[in-house]
């Protein structure tokens, strides 16, 4: 059997790699920079602005690529993040949609920098899944009618027909 690869994510940004790096890392406990590379003289980036920036949000590696503007971020991919409490999706979603970030439907959101996320409560899974077919109707209906998910508003969804 092959032993099975290391998976990290490259994020494509267009000037903005240690920027956008800084603003996760100051977002997520546990979070760090790991290190940072620049363009020499042989470019094709600026001499000395950042080629490329890895990081780490809790356990997760990543890494942030200056590359120019050839590609953007599209919604067809996004971070999700699970969260215990309201507290923590109320404050996920402030911090995300800091300094020009949009809210989305359904949990989702866009940051500054057009990056997609899912701010998703841990009870949700759960809910969507339950035997019973009208609970987890009851709840993709209330989820649909959100913009930042509300874990009160599902679980009473999830419990009153």
């Amino acid at each position: 059997m092959s032993k099975i690869q290391n998976i990290s994510t490259c994020l494509w940004f267009d000037g903005q790699a240690e920027q956008a790096a800084a603003f996760y890392t100051a977002i997520f406990q546990g979070s760090k920079i790991l290190r940072t590379a620049r363009y020499g003289d042989a470019g094709p980036g600026p001499t000395g602005s950042a080629m490329t920036v890895e990081f780490e949000l809790g356990d997760r590696h990543f890494q942030a690529l200056n590359a120019g503007p050839h590609f953007k971020f599209t919604e067809a991919i996004s971070l999700q993040v699970y969260c215990d409490t309201q507290d923590e999706i109320d404050e996920l979603w402030r911090k995300l949609t800091a300094g020009g970030g949009e809210p989305g439907r359904c949990g989702w959101l866009k940051d500054k920098f057009g990056l997609s996320w899912q701010v998703t409560p841990t009870v949700l899974p759960r809910m969507l899944v339950d035997p019973d077919p009208a609970k987890p109707n009851r709840v993709m209906h209330a989820m649909m009618q959100m913009n930042k998910l509300d874990i009160a508003r599902l679980e009473q969804a999830f419990r009153t027909p």
